[in-house]
């Protein structure tokens, strides 16, 4: 054996560089998370606006009545935001602290947990002082449904509802996403859930157009929709919930939804909480009668305070998972001589 091996094998090991990064990268998920928690979203100058006005103008510049330019125009956006994922991602591998803030702001600025709780909150404030006219206005925080006519329990169900669905895309989803492939991952999820929302949906201008946003955004919340609905029956007895009943309405009625992700979520809340979700839906001149999801009683709104208390028992235990995760997926790695 030469000195330099016995050099080499008296030195203790050493954790490497991608093993620090992962350590950042997780502690960066816990922080933004815990900052999502105690501050719900920036409330200035927040990222996402932005890369929504910036999305816009493109849309105006893009905008054909195809499916390929609708390709298009996501490939541009979503690329873009993964690119300065990955390139921040680069920038900062030599630097825990920078990887660490970095990841940190990300999650933040991507993060919507805290946020619909609050806005379902103010919902059942309008609700319980009788301001029906707050509460119509209040619904386009919440769900893209024509609120003029709805009354207080289809103003209820909307929230319940959005609540369970929006537990994935706002919260889950995006954590997901960051424990899988850092900070691209959680860049492009939330402009990909972005375009979803500004031309995902059915109408004349975004029927051909929207179809890729839609699609992507399908495919980014496969994943994450599940996992949302396992996560309920797992935490269902924090809200006083039943895990079996959310894992009986999950298998036999998630797939009844028309959405291949949001029905997952919605059924399982539905049976935990004991309620029955779906019916009739108004959407400006677009009428849907969704299937009832769940055996119970319709939600009324006391059970939106319920809704809420399991949606955050479910995100905040994926942050604990997507924060164990990172490290232990590559597990510890030794400097070889």
């Amino acid at each position: 054996m030469s000195s330099a091996d016995a050099r080499a094998l008296s030195r203790p090991p050493t954790q490497s560089t991608g093993s620090r990064g992962e350590l950042s990268s997780s502690l960066g998920l816990a922080l933004g998370a815990a900052a999502d928690l105690l501050f719900a979203d920036p409330r200035h100058r927040h990222p996402v606006a932005g890369f929504g006005q910036a999305a816009a103008a493109l849309e105006r510049r893009m905008w054909r009545d195809s499916r390929t330019a609708g390709a298009g125009f996501v490939a541009v956006s979503v690329g873009t935001a993964a690119a300065l994922g990955t390139a921040a991602h680069r920038l900062t591998a030599g630097s825990p602290v920078a990887r660490t803030v970095v990841t940190a702001l990300a999650t933040w600025a991507v993060l919507g947990g805290t946020s619909l709780a609050r806005a379902a909150t103010t919902m059942a404030d309008h609700l319980a002082a009788g301001d029906l006219p707050a509460a119509r206005a209040h619904l386009s925080s919440l769900a893209g449904r024509d609120p003029r006519d709805l009354g207080e329990p289809e103003l209820v169900r909307a929230t319940v509802e959005s609540v369970a669905e929006n537990t994935s895309d706002a919260a889950v989803a995006p954590l997901f996403w960051g424990a899988v492939a850092g900070l691209p991952g959680l860049l492009a999820y939330r402009a990909a859930n972005t375009l979803d929302a500004m031309v995902g949906y059915r109408s004349a201008r975004y029927e051909r157009f929207g179809w890729a946003a839609a699609r992507l955004d399908d495919v980014f919340n496969w994943a994450p929709a599940r996992l949302t609905a396992l996560l309920t029956v797992a935490t269902a007895p924090l809200a006083g919930g039943s895990p079996a009943g959310a894992w009986r309405a999950w298998r036999r009625d998630g797939a009844a939804h028309p959405s291949p992700n949001a029905g997952r979520c919605e059924a399982a809340l539905a049976g935990a909480l004991g309620l029955r979700l779906g019916g009739r839906n108004v959407y400006g001149a677009r009428v849907e009668q969704r299937p009832h999801l769940g055996d119970g009683q319709p939600p009324v709104r006391g059970d939106i305070g319920r809704a809420t208390r399991l949606s955050r028992a479910v995100w905040t235990t994926a942050a604990a998972v997507a924060v164990l995760h990172r490290p232990v997926r590559r597990g510890p790695r030794t400097r070889r001589g």
